[in-house]
């Protein structure tokens, strides 16, 4: 087992044969924001580039994992074994309707995690402890991304999420509360980096359900700017129907409409993050 003061699980952002991969947490503690929706839409985006995508759906709904086509009746390994220990990160993996594109499926096995695990002085680490032995084990394909769709609530299972993660990646709503939301999370990322995982760092603020004719749109993408500036993707996510619609045919949007606004967003969204990644690197070296 990792020991809890150790440096947090940390990827060496995109490249191939990379060992390692960038881990990113979906995060957001308000519900209806789109996060599950960024999760398989700029999994698949980033999988159509070329990167080598692992989802790990961390909510008990479940939802990632039926937007990408994993039928409740075919998850038979779920997250909820790998973070109580029965099982291997790898073993949970299963593909997907995209190529380059694997999951790690829940179920809602996984509301039970926190009352079960709670005493436990490694809670807060069994999912970075699980990804660092994916990393290493040398069994199967090696991932450059894995994106981790939180639940929306600051629970445990997203706690663990931040510490395994090298950054957060934030969707957010253009709603009236949104800024608020906002910052309550930051917060938390904060709180995690002085005391579980000193790297943890909000990589950038996606907005989504975006409507330029809204003025109430407009807005909040002005305000949030001002605010929280280069963190803040210049890729705006549309509200889109086909973007709704394409779940329940168990398909990612880019799969279901290719051509779509929605779809050619998670793109160019895709695009970006991958920019800003080797800026980072650029930096660091």
């Amino acid at each position: 087992m990792t020991d809890q003061n150790s440096a947090p699980f940390s990827g060496s952002a995109t490249g191939r044969g990379s060992v390692r991969p960038r881990v990113l947490a979906l995060a957001n503690q308000k519900g209806g924001v789109g996060k599950t929706t960024t999760a398989i839409n700029l999994g698949t985006a980033l999988a159509a580039i070329g990167e080598k995508v692992l989802v790990v759906d961390l909510d008990p709904q479940g939802n990632a994992s039926t937007g990408l086509g994993v039928e409740a009746r075919e998850r038979k390994l779920i997250s909820y074994d790998v973070l109580m220990g029965d099982v291997t990160m790898r073993e949970s993996i299963v593909t997907t309707c995209v190529p380059g594109l694997n999951l790690v499926p829940a179920t809602q096995d996984l509301a039970s995690f926190e009352l079960q695990i709670s005493g436990e002085k490694d809670r807060n680490f069994r999912l970075r402890n699980a990804l660092e032995v994916l990393a290493r084990d040398g069994q199967g394909p090696q991932f450059t991304y894995v994106l981790v769709d939180c639940p929306p609530s600051l629970s445990l299972l997203t706690l663990n999420a931040m510490v395994a993660a090298d950054a957060i990646l934030v969707p957010l709503q253009c709603e009236f509360f949104a800024l608020e939301g906002l910052s309550q999370l930051r917060s938390t990322v904060m709180q995690v980096r002085a005391a579980l995982n000193p790297r943890l760092d909000i990589q950038g603020v996606v907005l989504t359900m975006f409507d330029s004719r809204n003025k109430l749109s407009v807005q909040v993408e002005k305000d949030v700017r001002e605010v929280f500036g280069a963190k803040v993707y210049e890729t705006m996510i549309p509200r889109n129907v086909r973007l709704s619609e394409a779940p329940s045919y168990g398909k990612p949007a880019l799969l279901y409409d290719l051509k779509c606004a929605g779809s050619q967003a998670y793109l160019r969204l895709a695009s970006e993050i991958i920019r800003r990644e080797q800026a980072l690197r650029a930096a660091v070296a």
